[in-house]
């Protein structure tokens, strides 16, 4: 799927943006401004910057391409260590790329529509929090739960089915945490849902505001989906194959 066509490429930065917002995290690392100068040609920025427009143009639609090839994967087929390693090279690595782009586009517009707009503070806030929360909780899930249960899968695929304990004793216990970690998360989406009017920007909103309510909605249903997975399949797949494992006594 191409962003920018041969006819396309007239297209002002500001349109491409409007058309797919996942293209202004492109345009943030190479310092290409599509706020307040969005009404500028892609070729013409690359040109004045001495950027390589093929560059830009790969990076573009690889942004589209690796989001949309999420869904064609069949999740409850999967052995459960790659369906962990999936999730933490796919979701932990989405939530580590977004967190520092949304904090820097949401700062931005609290700074300067925060006055018109006071429930921009609190809706930083909320993020902040949720990034603090989510950043901890990964590392969790992948020096504990993970490996415990990539432990299990190993077992039970090489027939030995013998471990030794794991030192939380039984996966319910981590996984128990888990699962109330993610309802806290859950519940603080419902809020930042609220604070965003359901991620739909003001009329006064300029371009980096539309894309932070954009980017926001898309970290949410990232998220939910994250959580489907571990809470619906990893999750009660580990229990079960746990059932199945012999520990050493």
């Amino acid at each position: 799927m191409n962003i920018i066509t041969e006819q396309e490429q007239e297209m002002t930065i500001g349109r491409i943006v409007a058309l797919d917002f996942r293209t202004a995290e492109v345009f943030k690392k190479y310092g290409i401004d599509f706020c307040c100068k969005g009404n500028r040609m892609l070729p013409d920025v690359c040109r004045e910057k001495k950027l390589d427009f093929n560059t830009i143009e790969q990076e573009l639609n690889e942004k589209i391409m690796r989001v949309a090839a999420k869904s064609d994967v069949d999740f409850k087929l999967m052995p459960l260590n790659e369906l962990a390693a999936y999730i933490e090279s796919v979701h932990h690595a989405y939530v580590r790329e977004s967190i520092p782009l949304l904090l820097g586009y949401l700062n931005k517009i609290n700074k300067v529509h925060g006055e018109r707009h006071p429930e921009l503070n609190e809706l930083y806030q909320e993020f902040e929090g949720c990034a603090n929360e989510l950043t901890q909780h990964m590392v969790k899930e992948e020096t504990i739960l993970f490996p415990a249960i990539k432990k299990l899968a190993e077992a039970s695929k090489s027939g030995t089915n013998t471990l030794s304990p794991f030192f939380f004793g039984a996966l319910e216990n981590p996984i128990s945490m888990m699962q109330h970690e993610h309802t806290v998360e859950g519940d603080r989406f419902v809020r930042i849902a609220e604070l965003t009017n359901n991620f739909i920007a003001p009329a006064d909103a300029c371009t980096t505001y539309k894309v932070a309510f954009q980017k926001l909605e898309e970290f949410q249903n990232d998220l939910f989906t994250h959580i489907h997975l571990e809470n619906n399949i990893l999750f009660p797949g580990s229990v079960e194959l746990e059932q199945k494992v012999h520990f050493k006594l």
